[in-house]
């Protein structure tokens, strides 16, 4: 199921275009059919893995199955872009009731960490090749085919899913569940609060720093936090036990996680716009640029596995997120001088990335309780999402606060052109500290755990 969530938004973006044109949309209503998806995703993470801790993964794995196997079939009679959204917003309720339950489930298959740390370093390696392959793979079937096509080949995905998962995983068993009631405020105030973390970065790209809207909506989202944070601290059962998140393993896994997530988003943004309006380079040279960090993605998982053997779980995790903070610095200090600073900056942080994101997510789920796993593997995913917005709208708006004019125009004055460098630079040095912050405090987290441990 981790191939088919970064497959689908990689293989859509393709299709925007021609979505644009057949459904007659506009800019923001096609950013809305690519965003919806990742909004409902991250919003209902939290409280959809809550519910699989109760009821069972694998009953809600088949649920979202099916949801997504009707909603990937409605494309085929969809009219009007507002039933697209819709489409894909159904899309991102399947996949919040499905993804989380990857991790829990191939954790709980396996009681050894070398083989945890295989099985989950298996699902990232499928999910990282749909990443790789979304926007090849899609201009290939956009010759030949509608662009409905793109999202019914969801269909037979969950079809096969669903049947290896109904015959091949047993059911939870009563003892890896708990019966605590739902926290529904708990859940109301969580999704509330991710879904308002996601759509803040969004307004201050397209609408600036200058505009009050992304201000509101990032005040909503703090006053949220704190409502649920006191929520969850109150309640007789909460949604999410603020005392197991707090556990020095869990906390140092979600920080290096957020590390890694937060550093690829922003560098990703930030290389693309480099390459194409500093240096001039086409959308096609543009994606051959960002290949040195597509095939340490996908290469990297060979690496994994005798890594951890060598030198342990929480000492790669240490060295994979100092990769990343690494890279971040290249790219700040040496990014403007030439692209070889730029593909050498991919490279570690794709090489961190790559990882940590195992390492992590295997951190996070050994330090819960086994009631509790899927939950932690829905916290390890909005992580993810929430620093992938936060990376990106932290480099649009340094690059929005100190660039004057329109990015987008062709020609550029030479000061606009220094502005922009300069921009850059700044943006990669503050995704550095927080980077490296989120990396510090990871560090000395898994120390404490360490300390407990003895």
């Amino acid at each position: 199921m981790f191939l088919f969530e970064m497959l689908d938004n990689s293989v859509l973006n393709v299709a925007l275009p021609t979505i644009g044109r057949e459904l007659s949309a506009s800019t923001t209503v096609l950013q809305w059919v690519t965003g919806v998806y990742a909004v409902v995703f991250g919003g209902l993470m939290l409280a959809l893995g809550a519910l699989a801790d109760r009821v069972g993964r694998r009953k809600v794995m088949l649920v979202g199955l099916v949801l997504l196997g009707a909603a990937s079939l409605a494309t085929a009679f969809v009219t009007t872009a507002e039933q697209l959204i819709a489409v894909r917003a159904a899309m991102g309720v399947a996949a919040a009731m499905t993804t989380p339950g990857s991790l829990a489930l191939a954790f709980r298959l396996f009681d050894e960490d070398g083989l945890r740390v295989r099985a989950t370093t298996l699902i990232s390696t499928v999910g990282l090749v749909g990443l790789a392959i979304g926007p090849t793979a899609g201009g290939l079937v956009l010759a030949f085919a509608p662009w409905q096509t793109l999202l019914l080949i969801n269909v037979p995905i969950a079809a096969l899913a669903f049947l290896g998962i109904r015959r091949g995983i047993p059911a939870d068993r009563a003892d890896e569940l708990h019966r605590d009631p739902i926290d529904g405020a708990g859940a109301l105030l969580g999704t509330a609060t991710i879904v308002l973390a996601l759509v803040a970065p969004t307004l201050f790209v397209d609408a600036g720093p200058a505009a009050p809207l992304p201000w509101l909506t990032t005040a909503a989202a703090v006053v949220t936090a704190v409502l649920f944070v006191l929520r969850e601290r109150s309640a007789r059962h909460p949604l999410l036990d603020l005392g197991l998140v707090a556990r020095p393993l869990v906390s140092s896994g979600l920080a290096f996680k957020a590390a890694a997530a937060l550093a690829t988003a922003g560098l990703g943004y930030l290389v693309t716009l480099q390459l194409q309006l500093d240096r001039g380079w086409t959308p096609a040279q543009a994606a051959l640029g960002m290949l040195p960090q597509v095939v340490v993605l996908i290469a990297g998982g060979a690496l994994i596995g005798p890594l951890v053997t060598r030198v342990g779980l929480d000492r790669a995790a240490r060295l994979s997120a100092a990769a990343v903070v690494c890279g971040l610095a290249v790219y700040g200090l040496l990014g403007r001088f030439g692209y070889v600073w730029i593909a050498l900056a991919l490279v570690l942080v794709a090489a961190g990335m790559r990882v940590v994101g195992v390492v992590a997510g295997t951190n996070v789920m050994r330090g819960l309780p086994a009631d509790r796993t899927t939950v932690g593997a829905a916290l390890v995913d909005t992580a993810g999402e929430v620093t992938t917005g936060i990376g990106i709208a932290v480099s649009g708006t340094i690059l929005a606060a100190l660039f004057t004019g329109d990015i987008a125009a062709s020609n550029w004055s030479a000061d606009q052109t220094s502005e922009f460098r300069e921009a850059v630079t700044w943006a990669g040095l503050a995704l550095t500290v927080l980077a490296a912050a989120l990396v510090g405090w990871g560090i000395a987290r898994a120390r404490r755990a360490a300390v407990v441990d003895e």
